[in-house]
């Protein structure tokens, strides 16, 4: 690993560390939380991994089909993972498991649409060679 990338990866895991450091102490201290730090927080942390991952900080330049195939194996993954995840954080937050007695229609509304995602990308995509 060159020193560039050294660099990078350290330049972005402090940005990192330094947004999610403000934004538990503005939680703790002042009692608010901050949505776009904890936006800015996560958008530090992926390019965080990317840059661990691959080098670069925008995620994967590489062509050749070990790259393709850990990309495409990876999206699909974190799909699931997605899914998964917000599912528990719709059952946690209302507190029920009851769906007729959910009141976060946005966070609902965006679960169910994670289920429905993936079919209908396969199915445009394979529109592609049919």
């Amino acid at each position: 690993m060159d020193k560039y990338k050294k660099i990078l990866i350290i330049l972005t895991f402090a940005v990192f560390c330094t947004l999610a450091g403000v934004t538990i102490y503005r939680w703790v201290r002042f009692g608010t939380i901050d949505g776009g730090s904890i936006f800015c927080s996560f958008l530090a942390l992926s390019y965080f991994f990317n840059a661990l991952n691959w080098g670069d900080h925008e995620g994967s330049s590489k062509k050749d089909e070990l790259g393709m195939h850990i990309v495409a194996q990876s999206a699909k993954i974190s799909y699931f993972a997605l899914m998964i995840l917000s599912t528990l954080i719709l059952f946690i937050s209302e507190g029920r498991g009851n769906l007729n007695d959910i009141k976060n229609y946005p966070l609902l509304i965006v679960v169910c649409l994670t289920f429905v995602t993936l079919p209908v990308v396969e199915f445009i995509y394979s529109r592609k060679y049919k």
